[in-house]
């Protein structure tokens, strides 16, 4: 067991390390139930396809609305007792929808504001918690830390936790939501003896909008930072496309049923998991410029083959594929950021960032339901394949100068002074 926990959290990492980690998997776990848990409560109360929609935009509203707000914020306080004061906020959210669920006095108009505050809380807790490891580990190891948080989210968020979730909720409907509050108490305990080095003093005679605004132009003006926001915000419009469509792809030109679909989004997670057990190899031995190219190369290609495919043993080693993609670039990605973006500025600039994913996904989305609706389920892709070709062509000389995002530190300092 000694061996397994020096190679997932070495001890040179440090005891801190180890806590975050724990905390994270364990939170991580515990949203994972809700991506089942919560569609399947929300349809056990309502019928109308409207209010069943609406459902989901209130989980991923807050994160376009709100991560701004949430990076100024992170970069304003001090991170472990604001992680710790949102965390216990999202446990008495949960403590309520459990109990009303279990009760049975739950209402869908209780159930849809009660998701929308959990996913308000989430967007401080993610923004937060995203500028914790830069803070406790050095930035050699920065990759592969990422890797092992990313981890967890994959296993926890994407592939066990809705299945855990799903099962649960069929014993009884309100167990994946007791389960919840006590994975998120969990959590929240692990970081109470968190120990983190200490920030610059934040400016905080100025108003927290300027604060927000200097990051968004630090953002702007770092070649590397601004050209991930750019691909991020370009890629999700498109990869927004066809995720949107994808159980109708699944079911109208693959022919599979609703456990078909399931099967889809369980290869892609396989993938992810492949994806952990090679990064480590992979950041040692490539670039990261030259395996963000490799990434957006997949992903375009992705739309094609699905564009062309009408058959699942086609599709399906095409989701595997997608899904290693997707953890190397999500890992690559977070670590040039992180080596990039002073410390005092990472709440900030990830707020920006993690803006642009849902801005993208947003218009992705909608794009392609409209492209769906009138001119079939395989629009979208041919949609998305042209605007990846296109982007990619576009950045493809800028993509291998990421890889020295980070290393001056002098341009570091130069940059965010300017920003302010």
């Amino acid at each position: 067991m000694g061996r397994i926990g020096e190679l997932v959290a070495p001890a040179a990492w440090g005891t801190d390390f180890r806590r975050l980690l724990a905390s994270t998997w364990t939170t991580n776990l515990a949203d994972g139930l809700a991506v089942a848990a919560g569609p399947l409560l929300v349809a056990s109360l309502t019928s109308d396809p409207f209010l069943v929609a609406l459902a989901a935009t209130v989980q991923w509203l807050p994160q376009l609305l709100l991560g701004l707000l949430a990076g100024g914020v992170a970069d304003r306080v001090d991170r472990r007792r604001h992680l710790l004061l949102v965390n216990t906020i999202r446990v008495g959210i949960l403590l309520g929808l459990a109990a009303g669920v279990v009760a049975g006095v739950m209402t869908i108009a209780v159930a849809l504001v009660l998701l929308f505050l959990l996913a308000v809380a989430e967007v401080f807790a993610d923004t937060t918690s995203a500028t914790l490891l830069p803070m406790l580990v050095d930035r050699s190891a920065l990759p592969t830390a990422n890797a092992r948080l990313q981890g967890g989210f994959l296993v926890g968020n994407q592939l066990a936790g809705p299945a855990i979730g799903a099962g649960l909720f069929a014993v009884a409907v309100g167990w994946p939501f007791v389960t919840q509050v006590v994975l998120v108490a969990v959590g929240t305990v692990v970081l109470v003896r968190l120990r983190l080095p200490p920030l610059p003093t934040p400016a905080t005679t100025r108003r927290l909008h300027h604060d927000i605004a200097a990051g968004f132009r630090w953002s702007m003006r770092h070649p590397a930072v601004r050209t991930l926001i750019l691909t991020i915000l370009i890629f999700n419009v498109t990869f927004g496309a066809t995720w949107s469509i994808l159980v109708l792809y699944a079911t109208q030109r693959l022919g599979l049923g609703p456990l078909g679909f399931g099967l889809l989004t369980t290869v892609q997670a396989i993938g992810g998991l492949v994806g952990i057990a090679v990064y480590g190899a992979l950041a040692r031995r490539i670039a990261l410029g030259v395996l963000m190219r490799v990434g957006l190369v997949i992903e375009t290609v992705f739309h094609l083959v699905l564009a062309l495919t009408s058959s699942p043993w086609v599709a399906a080693p095409t989701m595997f594929a997608l899904g290693v993609h997707e953890f190397v670039w999500g890992t690559t990605s977070t670590t040039i950021r992180q080596r990039a973006v002073p410390q005092e500025l990472q709440g900030r600039v990830g707020g920006v960032y993690r803006t642009a994913v849902f801005g993208g996904l947003v218009v992705g989305s909608t794009v392609g339901g409209v492209l769906a609706q009138h001119y079939g389920v395989t629009a979208p892709l041919w949609f998305a394949l042209g605007g990846s070709a296109v982007f990619v062509a576009a950045i493809w000389g800028q993509l291998p100068h990421l890889d020295r995002a980070g290393r001056d530190d002098a341009h570091d300092e130069q940059i965010a002074g300017s920003g302010d």
